[in-house]
């Protein structure tokens, strides 16, 4: 039988997956393996600003697209406010009415007629068969069914109204969304609790704020019939609706490192027996000023020269700013930029949470397809809010680089120069498949730049510390102490004035 699979312990045993609906949220039915349960009842739960009608709307708008008739029940919002709030996000609600795709209905309560006697929901029930009948829904939304159990005098009453509602939806086998107003009062739980066990599918929803940073997650507490994710999950509301990015996946499929690429500096590419990897992550970290911005930038520029794209998200300096500090160094990126081959994004860290800087930042490689990513810097990353957010967000955006078979370069701001300290910042060096340090020091009262590679994984490379000089026509390297199995180098000369030049460029 299709769909029937055979059990390992018992060959006489079929196991039969439950059917499943799209939730019309990318990123959402990988954690419900696959979407809402079919022909059953959902429901989602959560305060306010927590996108319970978004989720819902959602969920109706991406099946009325794919020919699944469905209908919106709000007690609170008119039809016409519902309209216009999803205008907003370029949902045009009122075209798949007219195409009997859609059918949005204001379920006002008249306060008179409750009191006239005790309340029941036959009438609501009576419109909503007619109207399922007559344009063959699929699909239904409940919104704010916690404004409707309030007009009933106990729980007792709520309990047997519902039971009929959900009896209702059993033969029909429509497919529902309900949504309440999450409540921390015992009182009201008490009241309403017996909802979650009604469902076959539970989701909590929560928006949260903490050091002032705002961030929403989900988790699903129940699903009947169905493994799901069961841990806490980001989402976003964007402008165009919401999204959401699993915190890991359950496999790692990483690209295999790829061939070398030069770096843009022949000494450089020397060192690092022939360049950085293709889709491996290389890490510079230094102090401020060792030229940690200089060498992305070369970097750049060389890929772009090559016909490749780059993607440079910036979170200290704003894309004017960069293109004219790298300018002194003889970098220049404007032609880059203007041939499409370079995009610049720039943004504080602080504007928004480290799941809305993933989500844009995902959005952005997904439109701009680019061969590399910058990211300057990392220790910026720490004012996206507090704890695992920064770790979790360079996790994600190194790990979504690596299975694109992207070159991910990063840089990082460091204090200190201890050989085997974490340069990362946050404890992810492991993934780091190129790993330099540039230091600062002062010799006869001479500022002096150096490089060394720590590592760089699948290949070989220098381990002297080199020179590293930035020129008015870019960097230079030279080597002035030894170590076993180094290559050496001639420290270069450079031209009168050229270290004042580049002093004034260098990042």
């Amino acid at each position: 039988m299709d769909g029937e699979k055979e059990t390992f312990d018992n060959p006489m045993l079929k196991i039969i997956p439950l059917a499943k609906i799209g939730t019309g949220v990318d990123g959402f039915d990988n954690i419900l393996n696959g979407g809402y349960p079919a022909g059953r009842t959902t429901m989602l739960k959560g305060g306010p600003g927590a996108g319970k009608t978004l989720f819902a709307i959602q969920f109706l708008l991406q099946g009325a697209l794919k020919g699944r008739p469905g209908i919106f029940v709000t007690f609170e919002e008119s039809v016409e406010a519902i309209r216009i709030n999803s205008m907003t996000l370029g949902w045009d609600l009122r075209a798949l009415e007219e195409k009997g795709l859609l059918f949005l209905y204001h379920a006002k309560l008249d306060s008179a007629a409750v009191t006239a006697g005790p309340f029941s929901l036959k009438a609501l029930i009576a419109i909503l068969d007619g109207k399922s009948r007559s344009m063959g829904a699929q699909q239904l939304v409940i919104d704010a069914i916690d404004i409707l159990m309030r007009r009933f005098e106990n729980s007792a009453c709520a309990r047997n109204e519902l039971n009929s509602v959900h009896e209702w939806l059993d033969e029909k086998k429509i497919t529902t969304l309900l949504s309440i107003k999450s409540n921390e009062d015992p009182e009201m739980f008490a009241r309403f609790g017996f909802l979650d066990y009604m469902a076959d599918c539970v989701v909590n929803l929560d928006h949260r704020v903490f050091d002032q940073i705002s961030t929403r997650r989900l988790r699903v507490l129940k699903y009947r019939g169905s493994a799901f994710g069961t841990n806490e999950y980001p989402y976003v509301i964007s402008e165009t609706g919401i999204s959401l990015v699993p915190i890991a996946s359950v496999n790692l499929s990483h690209k295999p490192l790829g061939a070398y690429q030069a770096s843009g500096n022949k000494e450089l590419d020397g060192i690092l027996n022939g360049g950085y990897r293709r889709s491996s992550c290389v890490l510079i970290a230094g102090g401020a000023g060792a030229g940690k911005t200089t060498l992305a930038c070369t970097f750049v520029q060389a890929a772009c020269a090559r016909g490749e794209k780059a993607l440079y998200i910036s979170y200290e300096e704003s894309p004017e700013a960069l293109e004219s500090a790298v300018l002194s160094a003889g970098i220049k990126l404007q032609p880059a930029i203007k041939a499409g081959n370079l995009k610049i994004i720039s943004r504080l860290p602080e504007i928004m949470g480290s799941d809305e800087h993933l989500f844009y930042d995902l959005k952005m490689i997904n439109s701009f397809q680019p061969d590399q990513v910058v990211i300057d810097a990392v220790s910026a990353c720490n004012r996206m809010g507090s704890g695992k957010a920064p770790f979790d967000y360079l996790m994600r955006m190194v790990n979504a680089c690596k299975e694109r078979g992207i070159t991910c370069f990063l840089t990082n701001q460091v204090q200190g120069s201890i050989l085997g300290e974490d340069l990362s910042g946050m404890a992810f060096s492991s993934l780091v498949d190129t790993l330099i340090q540039l230091r600062l020091e002062t010799v006869q009262d001479e500022l002096r730049r150096s490089l060394l590679i720590l590592k760089t994984r699948g290949g070989k490379h220098s381990t002297r510390v080199h020179e590293l000089i930035i020129t008015d026509h870019g960097v230079v390297l030279g080597s002035r102490k030894s170590a076993a199995g180094g290559i050496p180098l001639e420290r270069p000369g450079r031209k009168p004035g050229a270290a004042r030049g580049a002093q004034r460029g260098a990042k």
